[in-house]
């Protein structure tokens, strides 16, 4: 395995990430396709004994059943302070006033909750699951400030949002004297590049380290084109990212699997072997729901793409509506 740090802070992580999505109750929440506690240990077993010691969650995956399962498992396979935990705030299970969102009333709430659910002391790095218009910055970056001091909290880190939006908040913190992210959680993949216009040269210019999501589009550039999977069949908010670009994104699927079959390789090593090879990317964010997709993630960390190869897989892009913020 191999390790870097998240952005300019001292915080050392796997150069991939598990996202644990992927592991929940099925009948809790609004992925049908999550994987029970008894499938999800041992891909997370796996994962750790692969050397992943980066772990991404939210409170909102399969109403925190997610996060109760990562937390069992990892207390059973990894060492505490070797590994990095990640979860997310924002989104609720249930609408009802003060629930939900970034004030500071929700997330003093939602910590507490995450943190009972984990079985853990504390969150390595807690993250600001998309922009809350309706709560000013300055009430949000005060009160992730205060949980860092509390020690609830160690790192902090946000998710697909608009550039200014993302620059804003990090000058709130830097004028206030509080506590700044260190880590951005962005769409980036093959088949949508849009961030790589301001979002990471933003993150790039100011040491923020870039962990990418859908980084083989919801699996779509793991597979020949328009190969079905239960997942797809029911992601209704993967059906959003994609809804309307089908034209244009079969061009690089195309592409994709050229260079695979010239290679010998699968697809989903090459396109993630493209994410990892993008400048200021620290780690990809990867879903497994087989054992077989942890080992072409691990393979995709030797695969040293040629320029000839990037370009081929890059020209055939067309721009995109932006979305998933």
């Amino acid at each position: 395995m191999h390790y870097t740090r998240l952005g300019r802070s001292g915080l050392q992580v796997s150069r991939l990430c598990l996202g644990c999505m992927t592991y929940g109750d099925p009948g809790r929440g609004q992925h049908p396709w999550t994987l029970d506690e008894a499938a999800s240990r041992p891909l997370i077993r796996q994962a750790v004994e692969a050397g992943i010691n980066f772990f991404d969650t939210a409170n909102a995956y399969s109403d925190g059943s997610s996060e109760e399962i990562v937390g069992r498992a990892l207390r059973d396979f990894a060492r505490r302070d070797e590994i990095v935990v990640a979860t997310k705030v924002r989104f609720a299970g249930r609408r009802a006033p003060n629930v939900g969102g970034l004030s500071r009333k929700a997330i003093f709430h939602e910590v507490d909750a995450s943190l009972q659910r984990l079985g853990m002391d504390f969150v390595d790095l807690y993250q600001i699951h998309r922009w809350d218009a309706a709560t000013p910055i300055e009430e949000t970056m005060e009160a992730l400030h205060d949980l860092v001091k509390t020690g609830k909290v160690r790192y902090l880190g946000a998710s697909s949002m608009p550039a200014w939006q993302f620059a804003k908040a990090q000058q709130v913190a830097a004028d206030k004297g509080w506590t700044r992210f260190i880590s951005m959680q962005p769409e980036l993949s093959l088949l949508y590049r849009e961030e790589e216009r301001e979002m990471l040269p933003l993150c790039l210019d100011q040491g923020v380290g870039v962990i990418p999501w859908s980084p083989l589009a919801r699996g779509r550039l793991a597979r020949p084109w328009g190969e079905n999977t239960p997942r797809i069949g029911s992601d209704a908010f993967g059906a959003t990212l994609f809804a309307h670009t089908e034209a244009a994104d079969r061009g690089v699927a195309d592409a994709l699997a050229a260079v695979c079959a010239q290679r010998g390789t699968p697809r989903a090593q090459v396109a993630l072997a493209w994410v990892l090879g993008k400048a200021g990317v620290t780690a990809p964010i990867v879903g497994v729901s087989r054992p077989a997709q942890l080992d072409d993630a691990l393979a995709a960390l030797e695969l040293n793409l040629t320029a000839d190869e990037v370009a081929a897989l890059e020209t055939p892009y067309l721009p995109h509506a932006v979305v998933g913020h």
